[in-house]
């Protein structure tokens, strides 16, 4: 059995770590700088509850909501992704479920319109949402410019919300 040239090997390697890497940077290309990274979210709850005291222009959802746990990104490229999981209603007679059948994001940002300040409210389209109140949400959004502040909503599909960023 023969062996292979060293030279040889050394040039196939060379050869396949360039055509590896030319793949590879059009794929990091694509992807935006993540502006907002989050681990939790708040549920719906006391004063934010209904339209009496609306965040960005958003009202609260009906009733108080618990959540067991949430994690998202917001890129800078408009790419969003938000996991809920055990988002369902703390009160009423259907305490503990979530009756919602879609959830969708609203991204609220802080941006500048003919030089003055401004609120810019983008959202998705509708992602399922079992009645445990888990739901995956993947979204491609056009965020203003700039987008300051961005606070990420889980709402309902006529925009109330049952849990935004923050803890």
């Amino acid at each position: 059995m023969k062996s292979l040239n060293p030279k040889l090997i050394a040039v196939l390697l060379a050869v396949f770590l360039a055509i590896s890497l030319m793949v590879q940077v059009p794929i990091a290309a694509g992807r935006g700088n993540s502006i907002l990274e989050f681990t939790t979210m708040a549920p719906v709850t006391g004063p934010y509850v209904g339209s009496a005291n609306p965040i960005r222009g958003i009202n609260g959802g009906g009733l108080p909501w618990v959540l067991s746990s949430a994690n998202g990104e917001l890129q800078s490229n408009g790419h969003l992704e938000v996991t809920v999981r055990g988002l369902v209603l703390a009160a009423g007679p259907n305490a503990g479920t979530n009756p919602i059948p879609s959830f969708k994001a609203i991204v609220s940002c802080l941006s500048i319109s003919d030089g003055s300040p401004t609120t810019v409210n983008v959202q998705t389209g509708l992602f399922p949402a079992t009645t445990t109140g888990n739901s995956h949400i993947e979204a491609q959004l056009t965020l203003p410019q700039p987008c300051i502040a961005p606070i990420v909503f889980v709402t309902s599909p006529t925009g109330a919300w049952f849990a935004a960023t923050g803890q």
